[in-house]
C-alpha cells in the first residue's frame, strides 16, 4: 500500500500523543505532501490565529511514494501558518526523515501545543518520548544532530538552532547537517513550541504489490527518464551552474538587485565550485545525487546551491567563495535561511551606502559579512534589526522601493527585470516570493521565450505552478523535470488505481487554490500580490538586459489576466463557481 493509513498526533502542553486513522478522502484529493499538509491546516487552524500561538501546528507530512522505490520520492513536506508572512506554509526538505517517517508507520506527524521548558520528541515505531533539551538549547543544528546520535545512535533528526529558539522569522529546520526546510520561519514555529528536535527511526516496512513487475516498470522508467541529458544537469554540475545563465541573461542578483550581471561571477560560478568539490550526495531513492560537499580552506559545507550563490555572493557584492562558503556554513548551522539572509545583509549594505542608516556594513565587506550570520541569529548588535527581515527593516528605516520580498518574504536569485513571468511567479507565490511554485525563467530567460513581453505568461505561471502543486504532493523532488503523465504512471503503480494525468492536474489546480483559500480568509488580496517599486521603476544598466524593467502597467495586465485564467475576481478573491468545481 502506498499510505501506512496512520497520522500521529502529538500534544506538547499535555505531552500525549495519539494515532489516528488518515483521513482517505483527503488524501485521494490532496495525495500528500504539500497538499494534505495545507488541507490538515485549513481545516483545522483558526482564521486569523497569531503564528506565535501555541495553538499553531507543524505538519510533517509524507507523500504517497515516500520510502518506497520509486526515485526522487525522499522528501518531506513541512508545513504551518507563516510566523514570517502570516500565509500559508509549506516547505520540504531531503534527505532520509521522510522515508523513516513511514517505516515507524505513519504518513504525518501533526505537533500541537508548547512544551513547558525545551524538549525533542524520540520516535521509534509505536513509541514516542518527550525527552529534555536544556543541554542542547542553545546550541547550533550541527552539534545538536551529533549529541542526539551520539545517545541513541542510528536515528534521522531535524534540529533548528539558535536562529529558531530566538524566534527568527526565516529560521529553517536543518537536517543531516546540510539540509533545511528554509523559508518563512519554520523553523521559528518549532522554536515557539520549544522543541529543539525530531528524532525517528522506523523498524517496519511498505507491501509493494507485485515488486517483480514494479521493478520492471520503475527500470524502464529510470532508463527512458530519470538519466536523460535534461535531469542528470544535477549531478554533473549541480545549481552552481545557474550562476553562468543568470549572469549571461542578465538576471543574476547584483548588489541588492542594483543590477543583473556580476564582475566576479567567475569566482562563484559552477567551474569554481566543481574545483572545491570534495563528494557528492544524493537523497533517499535518488539516482541524481545533487548534494556536492566543497572544501576550501578550513571552511566545508554541502553547497553552496544556486540561491545561496546568488543571494549571498553577487547580492551582497562579495566574490571569495570561502567566504561563501563559510557563511553558508554557518548559517546551516545556526538555521537561516539565506534567500533571507542574504537579502536582509545586501539591503543593509545599501542603506548604509545611501546614507540611509548606517549599519556599518558596506558591499563587498568579508570580514563584516562574516559576524552577520551569529549576529542575526542571536539577535546581537545590527543582527537585532536584520533579524526581522527586510520588510521590518524598511518600516523602520526606509527604502521601502528597494526592500526586496513579496508578502514580507525575501525575493530569490533571479531579476524579474530580465524574466518578465518570474515578476508575476513571485507576486502570486502562495508564501510569498518563491521560485519553486513555478520557475518560468527556465523557459523565458534561459530558454527561447521573450522574457520582455507579458504574451502567454499568465498562463504560464499557473500551469508551472499547478504541476508544481501535483509534484510536491505526489513528493517528486523539484530537480526530476517529471510529466503529470508519467507522474500518473508511477502513481498508477503504487495506488493500484488507474490515475490520469487530467486528475493529477485537477489535484494540482485544487491544492493551488486551496491554499490561495487560506490566504484569503487571513486578508489576503490582490494588493499583496505586487513586487517592489524598485522593479517597475529602475532600470537595469548593464549585461543583456541593460536599459530594462516591467512595467508596472504590463504587470497590471499580466496579474489580471492571470486571475482571469485562474477563475478568480479582479481583487484576486476566488470565485463561487471555481470553489464548486474544485470541489473546495
Amino acid at each position: 500500500m502506498a499510505y501506512t493509513g496512520n497520522i500521529l498526533r502529538v500534544n506538547l502542553s499535555t505531552g500525549k500523543a495519539v494515532k489516528e486513522k488518515l483521513n482517505e478522502n483527503w488524501a485521494k484529493d490532496y495525495l500528500g505532501g504539500k497538499g494534505l499538509a495545507i488541507k490538515y491546516l485549513y481545516e483545522e487552524l483558526k482564521p486569523g490565529l497569531d503564528p506565535w500561538s501555541e495553538d499553531n501546528k507543524l505538519i510533517l507530512m509524507t507523500g504517497p511514494l515516500t520510502g518506497t522505490i520509486a526515485p526522487n520520492t525522499g522528501k518531506l513536506a513541512v508545513a504551518a501558518k507563516s510566523p514570517a508572512t502570516g500565509t500559508i506554509l509549506d516547505c520540504s526538505i531531503g534527505g532520509h526523515f521522510a522515508p523513516e517517517l513511514k517505516y515507524a508507520g505513519y504518513d504525518a506527524v501533526i505537533i500541537e501545543g508548547k512544551a513547558k521548558v525545551p524538549v525533542y520528541l524520540y520516535l521509534e515505531d509505536d513509541q514516542l518520548e518527550l525527552r529534555s533539551a536544556a543541554g542542547l538549547w542553545g546550541k547550533g543544528a550541527h552539534e545538536t544532530e551529533h549529541s542526539i546520535a551520539e545517545t541513541l545512535g542510528d536515528v534521522v533528526t531535524l534540529a533548528i538552532g539558535q536562529a529558531g529558539e530566538n524566534l527568527l522569522p526565516f529560521a529553517c529546520i536543518s537536517s543531516e547537517l546540510y539540509r533545511q526546510a528554509g523559508r518563512g520561519g519554520i523553523g521559528a514555529v518549532m522554536g515557539s513550541k520549544n522543541l529543539k528536535a525530531i528524532s525517528v527511526r522506523g523498524t517496519g516496512g511498505l507491501k509493494i504489490p507485485d515488486i517483480r513487475k514494479v521493478s520492471m516498470a520503475l527500470n524502464k522508467i529510470k532508463r527512458e527518464d530519470t538519466m536523460d541529458e535534461e535531469n542528470m544537469w544535477a549531478y554533473t554540475d549541480g545549481t552552481p551552474m545557474i550562476v553562468e545563465l543568470s549572469q549571461t541573461t542578465g538576471i543574476l542578483p547584483t548588489r541588492n538587485f542594483q543590477e543583473g550581471t556580476f564582475e566576479g561571477h567567475e569566482n562563484v560560478d559552477s567551474e569554481a565550485v566543481k574545483g572545491v568539490l570534495r563528494a557528492k550526495k544524493a537523497c533517499f531513492a535518488c539516482p541524481l545525487a545533487c548534494g556536492n560537499y566543497v572544501e576550501k580552506g578550513k571552511s566545508r559545507v554541502e553547497g553552496p546551491e544556486y540561491e545561496t550563490l546568488a543571494l549571498c555572493s553577487s547580492n551582497c557584492g562579495i566574490d571569495d567563495l570561502e567566504a561563501v562558503i563559510e557563511f553558508n556554513r554557518l548559517c546551516d548551522d545556526y538555521c537561516l535561511d539565506t534567500i533571507s539572509a542574504g537579502n536582509a545583509v545586501a539591503f543593509a549594505m545599501e542603506l548604509t551606502e545611501k546614507g540611509i542608516h548606517d549599519f556599518g556594513i558596506r558591499f563587498g565587506d568579508i570580514d563584516k559579512y562574516l559576524q552577520m550570520p551569529w549576529l542575526i541569529s542571536n539577535r546581537e548588535g545590527i543582527g537585532a534589526e536584520l533579524a526581522e527581515g527586510v520588510s521590518s527593516m524598511a518600516d523602520k528605516f526606509g527604502g521601502k522601493d528597494f526592500a526586496m520580498h513579496v508578502k514580507k518574504l525575501e525575493i530569490p536569485g533571479y531579476e524579474p527585470r530580465g524574466s518578465w513571468s518570474m515578476g508575476l511567479a513571485y507576486g502570486t507565490s502562495d508564501r510569498g516570493a518563491c521560485h519553486l511554485r513555478a520557475w518560468p525563467a527556465a523557459v523565458e530567460a534561459f530558454g527561447d521565450l521573450d522574457p520582455f513581453t507579458i504574451e502567454g505568461k499568465a498562463e504560464l505561471v499557473k500551469d508551472m505552478q499547478d504541476d508544481n502543486s501535483v509534484k510536491f504532493s505526489a513528493i517528486f523532488c523539484d530537480f526530476w523535470a517529471i510529466s503529470t503523465g508519467r507522474m500518473a504512471e508511477i502513481l498508477s503503480i503504487f495506488l493500484e488505481r488507474e490515475v490520469t494525468a487530467e486528475e493529477l492536474t485537477t489535484i494540482g489546480e485544487r491544492v493551488y487554490n486551496l491554499a490561495r483559500l487560506f490566504n484569503e480568509r487571513e486578508g489576503f488580496t490582490r494588493k499583496d500580490d505586487y513586487l517592489p517599486r524598485r522593479i517597475y521603476d529602475e532600470k537595469l544598466t548593464t549585461g543583456k538586459t541593460s536599459g530594462k524593467n516591467l512595467p508596472f502597467e504590463e504587470y497590471e495586465k499580466m496579474l489580471s489576466e492571470y486571475y482571469a485564467l485562474r477563475g478568480w475576481d479582479e481583487k484576486g478573491i476566488i470565485t463561487e463557481a471555481k470553489k464548486k468545481a474544485l470541489n473546495l
